[in-house]
């Protein structure tokens, strides 16, 4: 990727695919804009980041305080007038209960973070992604929308609403430079993946860097797909056996 100044957001950029992918964009030359909770963990990655000589603003911020998301794209506007990049990483599994047993509050969170905030960051970047000659935005979702694991009811609900919502805002922007795909991962090492799966092996689990190795062209300003479920293939080694 040529740099040419351009500017990525990430959400849930403290750890895991998020920081992976904030680390290679920076390294690449890209300025990378980290959006997280926990400021300590954002701090650990832009001390990486600065290390290896790139960029990063960092902005500290739960994504169910839906106005602050409004705050933070005009606080770039101001300063940039743009966004090349949007990742929407950040998600929530919840609580994992039979969909009769769900508490209203659960629900509501797992639907504030995984749904709400990413159409509120389709809403108000959008107008900043047009100001790129290349706009790529793309939200992360997974195996999960068809409903049929037992007890992921709530986190199985958020990415089919996901989906539907990324894909329709690409087929109504289809004419614009901008291009909107959702891509989905392998299994991988993360808080979000332990947390439903506690005890998995580490070795039916991908790296975060493998990951973030098929997510880059999504974000090139070459890619012109649109509107579509990219999903992760395994990886393999130099000698073409599973990595």
């Amino acid at each position: 990727m040529s740099p040419d100044n351009r500017i990525a957001l990430i959400t849930g950029a403290s750890r895991g695919i998020g920081a992976a992918t904030a680390r290679r964009l920076a390294r690449d030359g890209v300025h990378v804009i980290l959006v997280a909770r926990t400021v300590g963990a954002l701090e650990e990655v832009d001390d990486d980041i600065q290390a290896a000589g790139g960029s990063a603003t960092l902005v500290p911020l739960d994504l169910r305080e839906h106005d602050k998301i409004d705050h933070m794209a005009a606080s770039i506007y101001e300063r940039w007038k743009k966004l090349d990049i949007l990742v929407g990483n950040a998600g929530i599994l919840g609580e994992l209960t039979p969909v009769s047993h769900l508490a209203p509050k659960i629900w509501d969170s797992i639907l504030q973070v995984n749904v709400t905030a990413n159409w509120r960051l389709l809403r108000v970047f959008h107008p900043l992604l047009l100001q790129s000659d290349a706009g790529r935005a793309v939200f992360m979702t997974s195996g999960y929308s068809g409903g049929a694991q037992p007890f992921f009811g709530a986190y199985a609900a958020g990415q089919a609403a996901l989906e539907s919502l990324v894909r329709t805002h690409a087929m109504e922007t289809a004419e614009t430079t901008v291009r909107t795909n959702l891509f989905a991962p392998l299994p991988a090492r993360t808080a979000l993946r332990a947390s439903g799966f506690p005890g998995e092996p580490e070795s039916r689990q991908v790296h975060p860097d493998l990951v973030v190795e098929q997510l880059m062209p999504l974000l090139q300003p070459d890619w012109q797909k649109n509107g579509e479920i990219i999903s992760m293939t395994p990886p393999v080694s130099a000698d073409g056996l599973p990595a």
